[in-house]
């Protein structure tokens, strides 16, 4: 049988084999991309929201002044590149719990680690039926990503432009050696493993753990363009009155399916959150691949210099993928050294066994 040639094979096309992919097309790599879509991936159900300031404290997330100048540029070009509309960006409100925390946000809008992603800051009700009797936090530089949209656009992409086997990855059919890879007929300069927690036995010792999270779909009388936040998200789906909320955090049971706990905890909160009716029309799931520092693996496997990982981007892939899906192919390139804090040598003297 003849071979077939690419630069790369990418095995997962979530959001973070979707980024490796869009930046080797990007520089005219021939690609091979190994992805099942039938797997219920955080990526194909997350609501995809990108925000700058996150956490019950409230504070900037990590790197977000590197990140959130990034991404922007990033899926934009993915838009033009795949002639789709994924990208949403859109103010975020968060309605303050009392005068104390209203106050602590004007003392911080003025410093200037926090000013660039503040838009406004309300000191009564803002929304109409949002419980906010003490304003809230309107932030810019967040949005959406149109998850689904998004990976189908940038698989029509590879598809077009590379080759596209939707099927789960054939460990029999794979073969490894230094400096070359092959995979049935098609043979590859090195293999990216995107694969989130679905494990390969080169990096099953990297210590990802799912962690299980449901959202639920609901209608409601409620058409302000912007994102509600505070206990829950309400995150617009695109078609008039249609939202997302969710999402739940389980890290004690991640097995399929919907559950009615969930359903009724996302339920509840919304309902603290907003006073107009809520009709619940849809419920999903999906296991986002987290760490224990809750930062990306990035790396080459310890004993090939052909084999690499992308993984571990947690609840918060629409903003980590893109910026670090440019770092791994620059270090891939030996462009640039990684990260420490996201190169996966930081594990390697806890995990790592070189087999026998």
């Amino acid at each position: 049988m003849t071979s077939r040639s690419v630069a790369y094979i990418i095995v997962g096309q979530g959001l973070a084999g979707s980024a490796v992919a869009l930046q080797l097309l990007r520089q005219g790599k021939r690609i091979l991309v190994i992805d099942q879509p039938s797997r219920n991936t955080s990526s194909r159900i997350a609501a995809g929201l990108f925000n700058p300031i996150t956490g019950r404290k409230m504070v900037k997330t990590w790197m977000a002044d590197s990140l959130f100048p990034y991404l922007f540029n990033f899926y934009r070009e993915a838009e033009s590149l795949t002639a789709r509309k994924f990208f949403h960006p859109m103010p975020l409100y968060r309605p303050f719990h009392s005068i104390e925390e209203q106050n602590e946000w004007m003392g911080k809008s003025a410093t200037p680690a926090y000013a660039p992603y503040i838009e406004k800051i309300t000191t009564g009700s803002t929304y109409p039926n949002v419980n906010d009797p003490y304003g809230g936090l309107l932030l810019q530089q967040c949005g959406y990503v149109d998850t689904t949209t998004y990976t189908a656009a940038v698989g029509e992409l590879i598809a077009r432009e590379g080759i596209l086997l939707q099927e789960d990855l054939d460990e029999n059919a794979l073969t490894i050696g230094q400096g070359v890879v092959r995979y049935r007929d098609v043979e590859a300069g090195g293999i990216i493993f995107c694969n989130g927690v679905h494990t390969t036995p080169w990096f099953n010792w990297l210590p990802v753990k799912p962690l299980k999270g449901e959202a639920i779909r609901i209608r409601a009388s409620f058409d302000e363009h912007v994102i509600l936040n505070r206990g829950v998200y309400m995150v617009p789906t695109g078609e008039p009155g249609a939202w997302r909320v969710g999402a739940t955090y389980d890290f004690q049971n991640s097995g399929p399916g919907v559950t009615e706990s969930a359903r009724k905890e996302l339920h509840d909160k919304i309902n603290e959150l907003v006073h107009f009716p809520v009709d619940v029309t849809g419920q999903e799931w999906g296991v986002r691949p987290t760490t224990p520092d809750r930062r990306p693996l990035l790396g080459k496997h310890p004993e090939n210099d052909s084999v690499f990982v992308f993984n571990g981007m947690g609840t918060k892939g629409v903003s980590l993928a893109p910026y670090f899906s440019e770092v791994l192919i620059q270090a891939l390139q030996n462009m640039k050294p990684l990260n420490k804090e996201v190169d996966i040598e930081r594990y390697k003297l806890l995990y790592w066994t070189s087999p026998k």
